[in-house]
């Protein structure tokens, strides 16, 4: 496939005038020769072998299988890993099926309910739990503990820096992410050639290193999360405690900034405007980084969460039906830019039998300077020229940021980049 070509072009008429052009280009999509390697020594290609499984007798519920498969060794014993797997009805060896590996975020496991939303959309799926635990709650409301699971994540993972590689969460997490994918592609009910991956918070970030360790993927979605998060994330005060030294190592091994470049599937970017986590910033140069097509959703004050918020947006199915069941996907923006006070965007449509009309337009902006999460974001409609395939409108003179919105009639969005009239200046 064609990655994307971004071309920051800057021109100046009476020295009120930016203009950022996304062109498609041809560059190759294989690694280039001067690209660095990956910052850990993740195998694809043993982790590309399916691991062992055995039927759960924990945690069961009804309509998927409560599983354990084994995972990487953690402090030199074996582990496995707890997952729900699922199938939509029909799914055969004769007529096999798409599938996603579901990633769960901060204070998530395994989640049945999310298999299920994909098994009813006609995907096989499967959830895993990344902390070492089971989707049970114990006497205190915390996940139990997997008498034979890995280490703690989230936070704690700053606290395991010190540790062999081999031992903290991010190697786990991501091993058991591809391992699951891996059990994915040997299920004859499984067409393996159509596996996406999607991820919310926590688990967006992980989705972002997944995609640059696991090219097999046909498609990633990471939801909210991004990296640069010691950049500006809500774990700012967590790399102060590290210290310099041990805040860059941890940039550099479990960063999504250090494996995004290696990415070599297309991706839908989920956010919202004020997300409490990872803010605009940080993901627009996360977002950059892939050298493959991307697609941007940003909704203003998009909430954040588990659950219908990071897992029902339509934009996400869209697109895993797009490049997991060739059917007609998201609008693409082709150009963006600024004339004068101006904003404008030229978009394609999905080139299907069944087109999919762009049918409104809006621009976003705010005021507002500081932290992201507390800027107050507004809307106002923009132009659409549905023949021309452009959208634009007049930026309010003391807006801070903007970008602009463009909706199909499935109420999909997409996003062009914001500009951010601050940063540009400087």
């Amino acid at each position: 496939m064609t990655p994307l070509l971004r071309l920051p072009l800057l021109r100046f008429p009476g020295g009120c005038s930016h203009l950022l052009a996304l062109v498609i280009g041809a560059l190759p999509a294989c690694v280039q020769a001067d690209e660095p390697a990956l910052p850990v020594p993740f195998s694809l290609e043993q982790l590309s072998q399916a691991p062992a499984v055995e039927p759960a007798e924990v945690c069961q519920v009804e309509g998927v299988q409560a599983i354990f498969y084994e995972g990487v060794k953690y402090k030199g014993q074996p582990t496995r890993v707890f997952a729900y797997r699922g199938y939509p009805e029909g799914a055969s060896a004769e007529h096999p099926v798409p599938a996603m590996v579901l990633i769960h975020g901060g204070g998530g496991t395994a989640f049945d309910r999310w298999v299920k939303v994909w098994n009813s959309r006609g995907y096989a799926a499967i959830a895993m739990d990344l902390c070492g635990c089971l989707p049970e709650r114990d006497e205190n409301n915390r996940w139990k503990r997997n008498e034979r699971g890995g280490p703690p994540g989230w936070d704690a993972s700053f606290s395991q820096i010190d540790e062999p590689v081999e031992d903290q969460w991010g190697w786990h997490a991501v091993s058991a992410a591809v391992l699951a994918h891996s059990l994915l592609r040997s299920d004859e009910r499984v067409d393996a050639n159509r596996i996406g991956v999607t991820g919310i918070s926590w688990g967006g970030y992980l989705t972002s290193i997944v995609a640059g360790v696991d090219s097999r993927f046909q498609c990633a979605i990471p939801v909210y999360g991004c990296g640069f998060l010691a950049d500006n994330s809500a774990w700012l005060p967590r790399f102060e405690q590290l210290g310099p030294e041990k805040a860059a190592l941890w940039v550099k091994q479990w960063d999504p900034s250090s494996y995004l470049r290696h990415a070599r599937m297309p991706v839908l970017w989920v956010n919202g405007t004020n997300d409490f986590a990872y803010p605009m910033d940080s993901w627009q140069k996360s977002y950059r980084l892939p050298p493959t097509p991307r697609t941007l959703c940003l909704r203003i004050r998009m909430p954040h969460g588990h659950g219908p918020a990071g897992e029902n947006p339509e934009e996400i199915h869209i697109f895993a039906n797009q490049h997991c069941r060739q059917q007609p996907g998201l609008a693409r923006i082709t150009q963006q830019g600024v004339d004068g006070q101006r904003a404008w965007a030229t978009f394609a449509t999905p080139a299907m039998d069944s087109p999919v009309p762009v049918i409104k337009a809006e621009l976003c902006y705010t005021k507002a300077t500081g932290r992201w999460q507390d800027r107050l974001w507004e809307s106002l409609p923009a132009d659409l020229d549905a023949s021309g395939k452009r959208i634009s409108a007049e930026v309010p003179p003391d807006a801070t940021v903007f970008y602009l919105n463009l909706f199909d009639n499935r109420n999909c969005v997409v996003s062009t980049e914001h500009v951010d009239r601050e940063a540009a200046a400087k």
